[in-house]
C-alpha cells in the first residue's frame, strides 16, 4: 500500500521518530514521509512509533491508499526531497 505519514512531536522525541520513519518510508519534508509499505511493515512502524510518542501530547496522521497511481500529487515551490530520481 502507499502511505503518507505526518507527525507532530515534542522536540525531544523528533530525532527518534525521524530515524524510525526513514527506515520504512521516504522523507519528503519536515515531519512528512511517503512511500510503499506492506501491512506488516506498517504495523511494525506504528508499534515502534507508539513506544516513542506521548499520545497525550504528540500526533501521527497516516493517509493510506492501495496504490500511488491513484493519488495525484502537485508540488508548488521547491520540492525538498525528490524520490523519483532513484533508479
Amino acid at each position: 500500500m502507499y502511505v503518507i505519514l505526518v507527525y507532530d512531536m515534542e522536540q525531544k522525541r523528533i530525532g527518534k521518530m525521524l530515524k524510525l520513519c526513514r527506515r520504512y518510508l521516504n522523507w519528503i519534508q519536515n515531519s512528512v514521509f511517503e512511500g510503499e509499505i506492506t501491512e506488516v511493515q506498517l504495523k511494525e512502524l506504528l508499534y515502534e512509533a507508539r513506544r516513542i510518542m506521548n499520545e497525550e501530547e504528540d500526533s501521527l496522521i497516516l493517509f493510506k491508499n492501495r496504490d500511488q497511481r491513484w493519488l495525484e500529487k502537485e508540488i508548488v515551490g521547491q520540492e525538498r526531497s525528490r524520490i523519483d530520481d532513484f533508479l
